[in-house]
């Protein structure tokens, strides 16, 4: 099933995106309801708390004084921590059983307003971040929860701010403007984007090959690639030698397709093979067939083709190769030298710029990049070789 986070600010507006999505049939986990159940009259977890900080958390007709926690554990860390060893896990055990219970190609939206702080934003297939402008925030507070301006302020600044949300969403809406605008917003994000991804993940489906097309550096590629390594890294866990950021996308200045190539380094490509049911759960389905890259060689000696594991991203919205190598291999390395030589040479860039160009014109009509990909390999094996000698000279290692 597609996993998403929804997630945004006091005042944001974030229940009017997560009740749309509802509407078209996703699932619904709201961690605010399953906080408060967890804790209803006659359950473990009022009785754990009771039995923590005693008698005085309970209303007189028995139900959790929240208002009397809040006090306790926001001036004292100790009582905050005990606090969440109680409930965290309780929380935890619920929010699973919902997500057993959901079919297997439904779209599951863990609405939960600190996904941020949480630092849980790589347990998901595509995090939706909803924001409101400050001052649209406070006036909501004010108005429709009958907050004070200042209790307002000191809400929104208690919580994560614009620029830790930016940093995880996938999807960001801006819930500033009248209802019928995100609305309308939500609406696309459903049929073009969460619909379509959730069938490429249940059906292993590849992306649809194309023809070549280069498009001018997006300053927001490195960060898009960060979101998917975090991914990458979390579903590697213990078989992980390292995750970075390659190809054309991760040198800035240099135009390239709109597609992230990534690299996920482990021990053997028996590691590969053992982690790539787990890569197709966070996203990233495995091709089918025999991957491999160029063999280097120095004209005289053949080697042999230096095997590896490719995996496409199941985003529609995202394109994203993930090259999958084991440490035993020169690919890895090199790979690595390609970008950083690149960053580290303008003129190179700015000659490869023009490779990408002349090339992708000429095989714009193929529908498929495997002519252009075949005749840009001859200027990289080139280039390696002036990659290497900069290696030798700067002291450059991975």
């Amino acid at each position: 099933m597609l996993r998403v986070g929804l997630t945004g600010g006091i005042g944001a507006g974030k229940s009017t995106v997560a009740t749309r999505l509802a509407e078209h049939g996703a699932v619904l986990i709201d961690a605010d309801r399953i906080a408060r159940e967890v804790v209803e009259p006659g359950t473990p977890g009022l009785a754990e708390l009771v039995a923590e900080f005693g008698d005085d958390v309970l209303t007189p007709d028995g139900a959790l004084d929240r208002a009397a926690v809040a006090a306790r554990v926001f001036a004292d860390e100790q009582s905050r921590l005990r606090l969440n060893a109680i409930l965290h896990p309780l929380i935890g055990a619920r929010t699973a059983e919902l997500v057993a219970q959901a079919p297997p190609d439904a779209v599951v939206v863990h609405d939960i307003p600190l996904l941020v702080e949480g630092g849980h934003a790589a347990g998901y297939h595509l995090v939706i971040v909803v924001d409101a402008e400050e001052a649209v925030r406070i006036s909501r507070l004010v108005d429709a929860r009958g907050m004070s301006e200042e209790d307002a302020r000191a809400r929104i600044a208690a919580q994560a701010d614009r620029r830790q949300r930016r940093a995880v969403a996938d999807v960001w809406l801006d819930n500033s403007g009248s209802r019928d605008l995100v609305l309308a917003e939500v609406d696309a994000l459903w049929a073009d984007r969460l619909v379509p991804f959730e069938a490429n993940l249940r059906l292993r489906r590849p992306r649809p090959p194309g023809s070549p097309h280069i498009v001018a550096h997006d300053d927001t590629w490195p960060a898009e690639a960060e979101r998917a390594l975090a991914r990458i890294r979390l579903a590697a866990g213990d078989r992980l030698v390292r995750a970075d950021h390659i190809g054309s996308t991760a040198v800035a200045g240099l135009d390239a397709k709109d597609v992230l190539d990534l690299q996920l380094t482990v021990p053997t490509l028996d590691d590969a093979d053992a982690i790539s049911d787990a890569l197709s759960d966070a996203g990233f389905v495995r091709g089918e067939g025999h991957w491999f890259d160029h063999p280097q060689d120095d004209g005289a000696t053949p080697r042999a083709r230096w095997d590896k594991r490719l995996h496409y991203g199941a985003d529609p919205a995202r394109p994203v190769n993930l090259h999958v190598r084991s440490v035993q291999g020169p690919a890895w390395r090199l790979a690595l030298l390609f970008r950083d030589w690149l960053r580290a040479s303008p003129a190179e860039v700015a000659v490869y710029t023009d490779i990408k160009y002349r090339l992708a014109r000429a095989h714009a009509g193929d529908g498929t990049i495997e002519h252009y990909a075949d005749e840009k390999q001859a200027w990289v094996d080139v280039a390696f070789r002036r990659a290497e000698m900069w290696a030798e000279r700067t002291g450059w290692t991975p």
